[in-house]
């Protein structure tokens, strides 16, 4: 007897006196995981106030040039970089608000809003940059820097995104809506994190949620049967209930012997946040994206304004993949851009559907007709995707892709110090408004 094993394909040739090559084949379920992090989380709270600081400066110079990293420890946050804006934005205040607004205003924490100190260690971005970026004419803005991005879809999903990533960042985001009600778990601190794994079929198909592990932060004496408990009675019913696509996975979840719910597993988490591990900005790419079943360029995005491809054409590639996933071109879409620093046009443009298309036509073919469609220089993306708005602090909490796209009011404190509200659409990226033009390229 012998085997051969290659991916989820499982080969046996049995021989007998009836038949010398008698073959069985066998195909296998596999199994997928993705992770998420809370805004409470070190890392994030970092991002979050790298680009509450850009979404400042961006309010009041929409073509200002941000390079911001933030460094948060505990009762300490540094904030260096480089920035070219032609006005004043008061730095402190700006960083102890989006602290108070994830939820560290108890000294018990270690880190806390109103008394943690603030280093600020910014400085004029570099002309060699500059002269490489800026241009006469707008649309032949260079790239800030050399590079590949990725973006990926899904139909996995109604928002196309995979659904293991999907999932992991609705139970945190849901995680934290219950500690901010405060009527629940009451005992619920910031900082928390989620994992979640998913058999899939040999056709890709979700089959079964396999296993689920929280890690929440919590007060002081609270046992990890109570909020294993919680999680059960409380969190998971409230996902179920009020998502759609993976409302029947959770149910079936919570009836299946052999999946497993892992709580808080190393039985305590008190000491949490920036005071149990230094957050650094950038440091949460994959969490930021597709959760590792898509690429990465390896950029990050946060506090970069979108003269930086690593941000801008992330989301321009997002764009284009949701949009060949939505018109029907492919069941999954994976899109890759790369550009030199100072240069206008990109320097490649590939696809990759995984062997997935739905139309006759090879993947560079696809990729032939998406060049031709989508303009993908720098100034034209910030065009297009509206990206000089102050638009990003939403972006560092919950993923940057598969969002809702929507106008909001938002709050900025001036060069004055004064607070003042205006609209900002979000997650432009997000939306599928050309998909008309997408259907009528490929005959569809």
């Amino acid at each position: 007897m012998c085997h051969k094993t290659k991916q989820s394909l499982v080969v046996f040739c049995l021989s007998t006196d009836v038949a010398d090559n008698l073959m069985y084949t066998f195909y296998m379920n596999y199994l997928f995981t993705s992770e998420s992090v809370s805004e409470g989380h070190p890392d994030k709270v970092s991002d979050q106030i790298s680009d509450a600081i850009l979404d400042n400066m961006l309010a009041q110079d929409p073509h200002a040039h941000v390079a911001c990293e933030t460094l948060c420890t505990t009762g300490q946050v540094v904030i260096a970089g480089e920035v070219t804006c032609n006005s004043w934005v008061d730095i402190q205040r700006i960083a102890r608000k989006t602290i108070a607004k994830i939820g560290y205003t108890k000294a018990e924490y270690k880190f806390e809003a109103e008394s943690c100190g603030i280093l600020t260690a910014l400085h004029a971005q570099s002309q060699d940059i500059n002269m490489g970026v800026s241009r006469a004419k707008e649309e032949e803005q260079g790239a800030g820097d050399q590079g590949m991005m990725f973006g990926y879809a899904t139909d996995e999903t109604d928002n196309y995104m995979p659904l293991t990533l999907d999932l992991a960042h609705t139970l945190v985001y849901t995680l934290a809506r219950i500690r901010k009600e405060g009527k629940q778990m009451t005992y619920l601190r910031p900082d928390s994190k989620s994992q979640v794994t998913i058999e899939y079929d040999e056709q890709n198909r979700p089959v079964r949620i396999d296993t689920i592990v929280l890690s929440t932060q919590h007060d002081e004496g609270v046992t990890p049967e109570l909020i294993k408990k919680d999680i059960i009675d409380i969190l998971l019913p409230r996902v179920a209930t009020r998502d759609s696509r993976y409302g029947h996975l959770l149910h079936a979840f919570l009836e299946d012997k052999k999946a497993k719910l892992l709580v808080n597993p190393t039985g305590n988490f008190v000491i949490g946040g920036p005071h149990g591990d230094t957050g650094l900005t950038g440091r949460k790419i994959i969490v930021d994206t597709y959760g590792g079943r898509g690429a990465h360029g390896g950029g990050a995005f946060s506090g970069k304004d979108p003269s930086k491809v690593d941000r801008s054409a992330a989301y321009a590639a997002r764009w284009i993949a949701k949009h060949l996933v939505a018109a029907g071109i492919a069941h999954e879409a994976l899109v890759q851009v790369s550009y030199a620093i100072g240069v206008a046009e990109p320097v490649s443009l590939y696809v990759n559907t995984n062997g997935t298309a739905l139309v006759n036509l090879s993947d560079a073919e696809i990729a032939a007709k998406v060049g031709e469609l989508f303009d993908l220089r720098p100034a034209a993306i910030i065009r297009d995707l509206q990206l000089t708005q102050p638009m990003y602090e939403e972006t560092a909490r919950y993923g940057h892709m598969g969002r809702t796209n929507e106008v909001v009011t938002k709050t900025f404190i001036d060069s004055e110090g004064n607070e003042y509200s205006r609209q900002v659409e979000l997650f432009t990226w997000e939306k599928l408004n050309r998909i008309e033009e997408v259907k009528a390229k490929f005959g569809l």
